[in-house]
């Protein structure tokens, strides 16, 4: 194990905010995960797990313990199943799938991170989550250094959310398999993708996977360091899912349509964009450093020069505007490390 000290954290998060990790161990494998874990414990510190930093912020002093980068590398594919470990790059795992014609994942084209927090985060775009297809996912039970393989139904999927979500620094997820469908046809669940291929009915997965990603570069959800919005978690907020009545409520008092969508389990999800829009929190605005994106109110975008603190001010006069307003508290979506 090669522990680091004193690592700056900020150039590996795609918010490029934070402080730095007091120690720092690159795990290239389960073995060097589970020393890393034991060393914590011997020395009384605190370990977190850190991916591709897509979906974290780290508070301005950063982390006072030690951080573990998920670098397992791994990747099979047997028949419908492909099996990754948690350290493989999100969006090439997608561009395998689609180069090897697997149906399952193409909608989730363009979204940066590691496969290990995929089922954490239950990642979702385009009418498409990674639990309709997740087969079983390999962990580490954190409490006693053993490694467990979970069904779908023991993750306890939801949207944006999944058991690993609701008990952090428990499991540590070390690999996760997919049952893909072979020559299977794309998910077309989505009105915005539909309409952006141009009533192609039956579209290859390599159009579908294309058509994600310049819909996602419109909105400037790739990551691209020529982009002025490049720097963001994606998504700052979640969509709200409230009860009927409260949707009810907001579209007898608006003079226009409410975009909204009913839930299985008989709720309504409303588009936190629309919201915070509404609410006078405007595409583009700045507070110095920091600010919403020009392409998509949902992001917060650090144009360089920042600090944590700046931008999670900034989420707060979003969140306050937008409940002010419609009586709706939206939820941030990405993890905060303080």
């Amino acid at each position: 194990m090669k522990l680091l000290e004193h690592v700056a954290l900020a150039p590996r998060t795609t918010l490029g905010l934070g402080g730095p990790a007091r120690f720092y161990v690159k795990a290239a494998d389960d073995a060097a995960l589970i020393e890393a874990l034991e060393w914590a414990r011997s020395e009384s510190v605190e370990a977190r797990v850190l991916g591709g930093g897509s979906n974290l912020v780290v508070a301005d002093a950063g982390f006072d313990g030690l951080v573990i980068e998920m670098a397992q590398r791994g990747l099979q594919i047997d028949g419908g199943h492909l099996t990754a470990a948690a350290g493989e790059d999100w969006d090439e795992l997608v561009a395998r799938c689609v180069a090897e014609d697997l149906a399952g994942v193409e909608c989730l084209s363009g979204i940066p991170g590691r496969v290990g927090a995929t089922p954490i985060q239950n990642v979702g775009a385009y009418g498409q989550e990674v639990s309709q297809t997740i087969e079983r996912v390999r962990v580490l039970d954190r409490e006693s250094l053993e490694q467990r393989t979970l069904s779908p139904d023991e993750c306890e999927f939801g949207y944006r959310d999944s058991m690993f979500k609701r008990t952090p620094g428990r499991y540590v997820v070390l690999e996760v398999t997919f049952a893909l469908t072979p020559g299977g046809a794309p998910l077309l669940a989505y009105a915005e993708l539909q309409r952006a291929l141009d009533g192609d009915a039956a579209p290859a997965l390599a159009k579908v996977r294309e058509t994600v990603i310049a819909l996602r570069r419109r909105k400037s959800m790739v990551l691209d360091p020529a982009d002025p919005n490049g720097r963001s978690a994606g998504s700052f907020f979640t969509n709200p899912i409230v009860a009927p009545a409260v949707a009810d409520r907001l579209v007898e008092a608006s003079d226009e349509p409410v975009p909204r969508w009913p839930t299985d389990d008989g709720r309504v999800k409303l588009a936190a964009g629309w919201l915070i829009e509404r609410a006078g929190m405007t595409k583009g605005a700045r507070r110095g450093a920091v600010g919403i994106s020009t392409a998509h109110a949902l992001a917060l975008v650090h144009h360089g020069g920042g600090t944590t603190a700046e931008l999670l001010a900034l989420a707060d006069e979003v969140r306050d505007a937008v409940e002010a307003r419609f009586g709706v508290r939206l939820v941030r979506e990405p993890t905060l490390w303080s």
